[in-house]
Order: structure tokens, then sequence, then C-alpha cells
């Protein structure tokens, strides 16, 4: 465990986790057939009795990762990718406040059925996935922990306390590329901007440091040198070295200069022959140090609110968006099927005043379940916009009904663009049901409360 994980681990309440011991012989013969039988009634579509028989497999000996993917499988055969309704997400409320205190308790044991019978009522439950991970992490059961957190990446890839632990996770495993990746996806929220480009910062230079320290190459080994000094030596002899490269841009990044860390990449992308990994890697990190300057400067127009530093963020908010709408066109260009690439474009083009483009890559994402609904979204403004009012009331209408539980937020913008739209359509009848369907959510957004008055006035 490295120092700074250590540190976070301080003010941690320690508490004596129950063990778990592997099943008896016996008990391995009965879980073992309990798990053929699973996998007979999955096969057979018997979704309900294959989570079931699965769920007393993974209670039984909660280290399996077979026993455990095999839940996760049935889960999501059972319900197929729909979310549970409100009703049921109520149901799982006790369920999750029971979890909560045998978590805390240590009862690793107890905790983990509960979480299960929760998952089986619910198998969108974050919170609850989170809980499951963290009793099989403080239990040792590293594969079953993993396996928790990569669910929970499915259901909320964009959710800070899930990136959070599994950055922790991957960390501690040494997997630091995939660490980066979860902190990466939350370098744009805004209320952890500044620590995720810190962890990365961070990361890179762990991975950079145990790459060399396993070479016999360290600090350890070498006195006399620095590891940076080492790097430029190793570059210096093989300059079209890209992994050396990004080593050094690490430590660069770190200990150094962005100017410095960008050279050694731009210099090896030509020494490379304009290889498309170093390409996309200075992309990349372009990127991040765009939105860097832009967070710097908000900070410093905080502290002095001037009309120099209001330019000045403005100014490098526009440098940022040009430099995201040039990378990502060139990658929808070189991946025409990405549909990663489209959203990221489209996205970028929408906030730069060009909802026509949008429009064009948004359309081409609307297959993509996972975003059916913020794609959705994002289309009933592009309409609007250009005065497409019926295709924008539309697209709206469809936000609200894909938008799941879990993405709040979008689907109270959905309603509000809804129920505004109808309004000035002359559509009191919709727009009143839109408002106050988001009333019925948070009665404090926006204007609201103001807007229902005056259509029932």
């Amino acid at each position: 465990m490295s120092a700074k994980q250590e540190e976070k681990n301080v003010g941690r309440t320690q508490v004596n986790t129950e063990s778990i011991s592997p099943p008896s012989p016996a008990e391995r013969s009965r879980l073992t057939k309990c798990f053929t039988t699973g996998s007979d009634n999955l096969r057979k579509g018997n979704y309900d009795y294959a989570v079931e028989l699965f769920g007393s497999c993974v209670a039984g000996d909660p280290a399996s990762a077979i026993y455990l993917q095999g839940f996760l499988e049935a889960l999501s055969k059972k319900f197929d990718g729909k979310k549970k309704s409100g009703f049921a997400s109520l149901l799982s409320a006790g369920g999750r406040g029971s979890l909560k205190r045998l978590v805390a308790t240590g009862k690793t044991r107890e905790a983990i059925k509960v979480g299960l019978d929760v998952l089986k009522k619910d198998p969108f439950d974050v919170a609850c996935i989170l809980s499951l991970a963290e009793v099989c992490g403080d239990a040792h059961c590293l594969d079953t922990q993993g396996l928790f957190l990569r669910r929970a990446l499915d259901v909320a890839p964009k959710d800070i306390a899930v990136n959070k632990q599994c950055a922790s996770y991957k960390e501690k495993l040494g997997e630091y590329d995939q660490a980066i990746s979860c902190w990466q996806r939350l370098a744009g929220t805004k209320s952890v901007q500044e620590e995720a480009e810190r962890e990365i910062a961070r990361l890179s230079v762990e991975k950079t440091r145990e790459k060399l320290e396993s070479r016999g190459t360290g600090p350890k080994e070498s006195t006399d040198v620095s590891p940076l000094e080492q790097l430029r030596q190793k570059l210096a002899s093989s300059p079209s070295d890209f992994e050396t490269a990004f080593e050094l841009a690490d430590l660069l990044e770190r200990e150094g200069t962005v100017e410095d860390a960008e050279k050694v990449l731009v210099d090896v992308l030509a020494a490379s022959g304009n290889d498309l990994k170093v390409r996309e890697h200075l992309e990349d990190r372009q990127i991040r140090w765009a939105k860097r300057r832009v967070m710097l400067a908000e900070k410093q127009l905080q502290a002095t609110d001037s009309e120099d530093n209001k330019e000045t963020v403005a100014r490098l908010k526009r440098a940022l968006l040009k430099q995201e709408i040039d990378i990502y066109a060139a990658r929808v260009e070189r991946y025409p099927d990405n549909t990663t690439w489209k959203y990221e474009l489209a996205i970028r083009l929408k906030a730069a005043d060009s909802p026509a483009e949008a429009i064009k890559f948004f359309q081409q994402v609307q297959l993509d379940a996972r975003r059916r609904g913020a794609v959705a979204l994002e289309l009933g403004e592009c309409f609007q916009k250009i005065k497409q009012y019926p295709l924008a009331m539309r697209n709206y209408q469809t936000a609200v009904e894909s938008l799941e539980d879990r993405e709040v937020e979008l689907r109270k913008r959905a309603l509000y663009r809804a129920g505004v739209l109808a309004a000035a359509l002359k559509d009191k009848d919709g727009a009143v049901k839109f408002l106050s369907n988001l009333a019925e959510i948070d009665f404090g957004y926006r204007d609201v409360a103001e807007r229902l008055k005056k259509l029932n006035a």
C-alpha cells in the first residue's frame, strides 16, 4: 500500500470484520449442486429461480467469483436493463438501512445476505452494490470486490463515489492505467475536477516510479541519477521510444512543467512518424491541460473579480472547446463506428452554438441504449434552438420516458424543458403535466413553482 493510500485510510473507523472461511467439503458439494441447478434454470429462462439459487451460492461462498458472476448474469437477464419502479425502490430502503448497519459493525456474511436481497428487488441500487464491494474488500475477497465494482460502473459510469472506489481498488492492485481512467471520467465534474487532476498526476508518477523500480533503475538502486534524468538519457538514446516518453512526460507534468511534458510528446510524435498511439496520448493530455488552465483561471476570477480575469476565463474556455472539437472530429473520422466519440463531438458542437451540426451526430448515437434518454434531451434542446418545436417536444417526451431514476438531474431538466416549451406553444395541459411531474420530484427546481402558479391561475 502506498503512503497516499495509508493517508486516505487515516480517520476511517476500523471495525473487526468477520473473516470468511472457505466452505467445508460438504458445503462445497451442496453449493456446486446448487450452482449447476441455477445454471440449468438460467439456460431455460427461469430467471427468478436462477437468481435465488445463485444468490444462495454467493451467500455460502462470498469469495467465489464464479458464483457471483452467475448471480449478476441472472439478474441482468431477469431485468433486461429495465429499472424498477419507485415503489420497488422504497421496498428496498429498509434493506439498505440494515446493510449499512451490518457493514459498520463488520458482520460480513449477514451484510452480504441482506445486500443480495436488496439487489434481487433493485439490481440498479448503486449504494448497495458499493456497500457489497466494500464488505468483500474488507474481507479480502478481491475477486468479488472487483466484480461488484464492475457492476457499479456499468450501472453508473460517471458516478463520483463509484469511480473513486474503483480507482482505489485498481491502485491497490497496481493497475494504475485503470485507476487513472476512473479519475479521468470525473475530470469534467466541477465539484471534483481539482481532485481528479491531482490524482491523475499522482497515479501517473506512481506508475512511472514502479516501472523504474521493477527494472532495477529506481531511486533505491541509484543514488546518483534521478529517475527524471534516467528517463531523459534513455529517450535520448532511443528518440522514438514512446513508452519511455510517456513515463518522462508523467514525471515532468508532476515535477516540472506542462510545457516540458508537451515538448517531450511532440518530439516523440515526430520521431515515431506520427504514430497514432502517440498522437492520441498527446491529444488526451492536451485536453486535460487545457481544462486545468480553465480551472486555474476560474479560481483566479473567484479571488479577483476583474474584467481581465473574466476575459481570460472566456478565452481559455473558447480555446478548450475548439481543441476538443478538432480532436473529437478527427477521432470520429478515424473510428466511424465509435458512438462515444460521436457523442462527445456532438456535445461540443452544441456548446459551440452549432446545433444543426450537433444533431447529425446525436442522431447517429440514438441506437446506443445506454445514452438513449440523455441523447433525446440533447436533441430536444438542439431542435428547439433551430425552432423545430414539434421535433424538440417529441425528443423531450422520449427523454422523460427513457431517463432512469439514477439520472434524476437529467430527467428534471427534460421535464422542465418540456413544460416550458409546452407553455410557449399554448399547450396548457401539457405544460401543467410536465411541470407538475417535476414539482413532485423537486418543487424548488428553478422557477417551476412560479410557473405552475401562473398556469393554474
